[in-house]
C-alpha cells in the first residue's frame, strides 16, 4: 500500500482520554417529611446523550441521567441529576461506524460512572441505595436512528 493510500484510509483509532463529571445536582424538596413514609418510591429515569466535536478526531460525549423518585402521593422525594462526560479520540471510521460509536459505544463506557455517581448522591441524601439496571445503548441508538429516518421520510 502506498503512503497516499494509508493517509486517505487511516487505520481506525479509538482511545479514551478522560472521564469526568460535567454537572451534578441533588434535591430533596420534601425532606424531612420524605423520611417519614415508605421508602419504596416510584422511580423515573430520563437518559440523554450529546456529542460535541472538540477538534478533528477529538469528541466530548455527555451522558445525562435524571432520576426522579416520588411517593404514593406523587410528592417528589428526590431528584438526582448527573452529566457524566468523556473525551474520546476517534479516527478512521466511516460515518455510520462513527455515529454508532458516538451514540452507543461511548455512552456505554460512561454509564457505570454515571450510575455510581447517582447512587452516591441518593445515599448521601439519606435514601436507600438504588443500583440502576444496565442500559442497552445499542437498542436505544437503533431506535433513535429509525425515528430519525421516519421523520426524514415524512418531510420529503
Amino acid at each position: 500500500m502506498s503512503e497516499s493510500q494509508s493517509e486517505e484510509n487511516p487505520k481506525p483509532q479509538f482511545s479514551l482520554q478522560r472521564i469526568y463529571v460535567k454537572d451534578v445536582s441533588f434535591e430533596s424538596p420534601t425532606s424531612p417529611n420524605s423520611f417519614r413514609g415508605s421508602m419504596k418510591p416510584a422511580v423515573n429515569l430520563d437518559l440523554n446523550t450529546r456529542k460535541n466535536m472538540i477538534e478533528d478526531s477529538l469528541w466530548e460525549i455527555i451522558l445525562s441521567l435524571t432520576l426522579t423518585a416520588k411517593d404514593d402521593s406523587e410528592n417528589t422525594l428526590y431528584l438526582a441529576e448527573v452529566q457524566q462526560a468523556g473525551i474520546f479520540v476517534i479516527n478512521g471510521l466511516e460515518e455510520d461506524a462513527l455515529n454508532h460509536t458516538l451514540g452507543s459505544f461511548c455512552p456505554n463506557i460512561l454509564f457505570p460512572y454515571a450510575r455510581e455517581c447517582i447512587d452516591a448522591l441518593i445515599v448521601r441524601g439519606s435514601f436507600p441505595p438504588l443500583m440502576l439496571a444496565p442500559v442497552n445503548f445499542d437498542a436505544l441508538y437503533e431506535q433513535a436512528k429509525l425515528a430519525q429516518e421516519r421523520q426524514e421520510a415524512s418531510v420529503q
